[in-house]
C-alpha cells in the first residue's frame, strides 16, 4: 500500500495513504470537517466563526477551525440517515469484518496517530500511544461482539412463542471532550456502528485532528460512505447535533453543567442520552496497605495527561498513623517526575490544554493556601528550558493540611493537584468519601481483602478499585452514579444503550377472543 511521509518541525511521521496531508510549513489541512466519506470543506463560510486552535505545547498556532453550523450538520446527520439503511442491513460479521480492518490499519499507523494526538492535547507522547490503542481495544472489542447481538427466544402454552431482537437505533451522535480525543471517538463510535447504527461526532473544538484521521481509516477499511461523519465547533454545534429530529442517541464526555444542557436539548425528541461527565473521586489508603504500590496508585489517580482526567482520586484519604511515610514517599516521587516537551519520550508531565486551563488550576491553588492548604510540592508555573515550548506547565502538586469544607477539596480542579486528607476509622472515612455530588469513581488500598470488599460495597460510585487505579479495560463498563453520568461506556453492557429491543408475539393456535 502506497505510503506517504509527513515532516514537522524536523519530526518524520510514516503513515499509510489518507490519514492526514501536511504542507511543507507544518500546517494542517483546511478541511476538518468528515462527511459522507471525505474532508469537506465547511458550508459555513463566516470569518466571525473561525477557531483558532493552539498548540498546547508551544502555544502557537496548530490551525483554524471553521464552526459547523445547521446546514452543516444537517449535512453530516442525511448522510448518515442514507448510510444506515445499508449499514444496518449488514450481518453482524459482515461489519466486523470492516471494524477489525480498520482496527490494524490504526496499529500499523500508531506512531503517526500518536504524534498528533500529543501536538493536539499535550500530552506526554508515551501516554498518547496507550490512547491510541485504547481507541483499538474498542475496535476489536466491538467487533468481535457484533456477531453475537442477538435477541430471545421466549416459549409460550400451546406451542405458541415470542422472540425479541436488538435493532440498531439510527444515527448517533457522540460529543467529545479535549483529554482523551481518539479514546472517545474510538469509545463511542465503535459500539455504535457494531450494533448496526451510523455515527456523528463532534470533538472538541481544542483537539479536533485525530477524530478525522479515524474517520479516513474507516473509509480505507471499507466502511460505507456516510456511517462516520465528523463536525467540528463548540456548544452550538453540539447543541444543534442534540437538538437535531434526525439523531435517536446523544453519547456525551464533559462537565456536569454541560452535560445538564445536553439532557435538555435531547428531552424534547425523547432521545437516549449516555452520559459520561466530571468526578471527585476518592482514594482510601489504609494503614496495613503496602505504601509503595498505594504512591503509585495515588499518582496514577491524579497526574496522568497533566490531571485532566475525569475520574482522577483528587481526594485521597490517609488513615494518620501512616500519614508521614505516605508523604514523604508521595512527594518524593511526584518531584521526580520530567516537565517539558510532550514528544519527548522521558517527560511525564505535558502541557496544559490551554492558558485559561492552567489559569483555572492556579486559582485553585491560590484559594485552597488562603484556606490553609500547604503544598509539600509543585503548584508552581514552570517554563521549560527549550525556547519552543510556550505552553502551559504546572508542576504536580501535592497539598496536604487539607479539610472537606475547602473548595479545592470539593470541586473537579481538572489539574496535576492532590488533596490529602487524614482519618481514623473506617466509618468516618466512608461517611467522608461519599460525602460529595459526583460518584465517578472510587478506590481503596488495603492488605484486607474482607474489609476493602465491605468499604467498596459501602462507596457511592460506579467504576471502583481495589489496590489499583485509574486502570481501564474495554470489557469493563465504565461510568458513574449521581452526578457523574448516566450509562455506561464499555463492556457487553454498552450493547444495551446502542440498541432497542423489539417484542415479536406469534399466535400457532386460534385466537381465544372473549367477544
Amino acid at each position: 500500500m502506497w505510503l506517504q511521509q509527513v515532516v514537522l518541525r524536523g519530526i518524520e511521521v510514516v503513515g499509510r495513504r489518507g490519514v492526514c496531508t501536511t504542507v511543507s510549513n507544518g500546517t494542517l489541512p483546511l478541511k476538518f470537517n468528515y462527511i459522507n466519506g471525505e474532508r469537506v470543506s465547511p458550508l459555513n463560510s463566516d470569518p466571525s466563526q473561525v477557531m483558532k486552535v493552539l498548540e498546547p505545547a508551544t502555544g502557537e498556532l496548530l490551525c483554524e477551525l471553521q464552526t459547523s453550523g445547521s446546514d452543516e450538520v444537517n449535512r453530516a446527520v442525511q448522510s448518515a440517515r442514507e448510510a444506515f439503511a445499508e449499514w444496518s442491513q449488514l450481518t453482524g460479521m459482515q461489519r466486523a469484518r470492516i471494524m477489525q480492518r480498520a482496527a490494524q490499519i490504526i496499529k500499523d499507523r500508531q506512531e503517526e496517530f500518536a504524534y498528533w494526538e500529543t501536538r493536539d492535547t499535550g500530552k506526554p507522547i508515551y501516554e498518547a500511544r496507550m490512547d491510541i490503542w485504547t481507541a483499538i481495544d474498542a475496535i476489536e472489542y466491538f467487533s468481535g461482539l457484533a456477531p453475537s447481538i442477538a435477541g430471545q427466544h421466549v416459549p409460550l402454552a400451546n406451542g405458541s412463542f415470542a422472540y425479541t431482537k436488538r435493532e440498531p437505533l439510527g444515527v448517533c451522535a457522540g460529543i467529545g471532550a479535549w483529554n482523551y480525543p481518539i479514546q472517545m471517538a474510538g469509545w463511542k463510535s465503535a459500539p455504535a456502528l457494531a450494533c448496526g447504527n451510523t455515527f456523528v461526532f463532534k470533538p472538541s473544538q481544542f483537539t479536533p485532528i485525530t477524530a478525522v484521521m479515524l474517520g479516513e481509516v474507516y473509509t480505507e477499511a471499507g466502511l460505507p460512505n456516510g456511517c462516520y461523519n465528523v463536525v467540528q465547533g463548540a456548544g452550538e454545534t453540539g447543541t444543534l447535533l442534540c437538538e437535531h429530529p434526525d439523531v435517536a442517541k446523544v453519547s456525551f464526555t464533559g462537565s456536569v453543567p454541560t452535560g445538564s444542557k445536553v439532557m435538555a436539548a435531547a428531552a424534547p425528541g425523547i432521545k437516549t442520552v449516555t452520559l459520561e461527565l466530571g468526578g471527585k473521586s476518592p482514594l482510601i489508603v489504609f494503614a496495613d496497605a503496602n505504601l509503595d504500590n498505594a504512591v503509585g496508585g495515588a499518582m496514577l489517580g491524579n497526574f496522568l495527561s497533566q490531571g485532566e482526567v475525569c475520574s482522577n482520586a483528587t481526594r485521597v484519604f490517609v488513615e494518620n498513623s501512616v500519614m508521614d511515610q505516605f508523604l514523604e514517599k508521595l512527594v518524593e516521587r511526584t518531584r521526580r517526575m520530567k516537565i517539558g516537551d510532550p514528544m519527548d519520550d522521558a517527560t511525564r508531565v505535558g502541557a496544559m490544554i490551554h492558558k485559561d486551563q492552567a489559569d483555572r488550576v492556579m486559582t485553585f491553588l491560590e484559594g485552597a493556601k488562603k484556606e490553609g492548604a500547604v503544598a509539600a510540592c509543585g503548584g508552581e508555573l514552570v517554563t521549560p528550558d527549550d525556547p519552543r515550548l510556550g505552553g502551559s506547565y504546572i508542576s504536580p502538586c501535592v497539598l496536604t493540611n487539607c479539610h472537606d469544607d475547602m473548595t479545592v477539596v470539593k470541586e473537579e480542579v481538572f489539574g496535576p493537584v492532590v488533596s490529602i486528607l487524614g482519618f481514623d476509622t473506617e466509618d468516618e472515612v466512608i461517611q467522608r468519601a461519599n460525602n460529595t455530588e459526583f460518584g465517578l469513581a472510587g478506590g481503596v488500598f488495603t492488605n484486607d481483602l474482607t474489609r476493602a470488599h465491605r468499604v467498596i460495597a459501602q462507596m457511592q460510585a460506579g467504576t471502583c478499585y481495589i489496590n489499583n487505579f485509574n486502570i481501564i479495560d474495554v470489557a469493563v463498563p465504565f461510568g458513574g452514579f449521581k452526578k457523574s453520568g448516566l450509562g455506561r461506556e464499555n463492556g457487553i453492557v454498552t450493547i444495551e444503550y446502542y440498541t432497542q429491543v423489539k417484542t415479536v408475539y406469534v399466535e400457532m393456535g386460534d385466537v381465544d377472543a372473549p367477544f
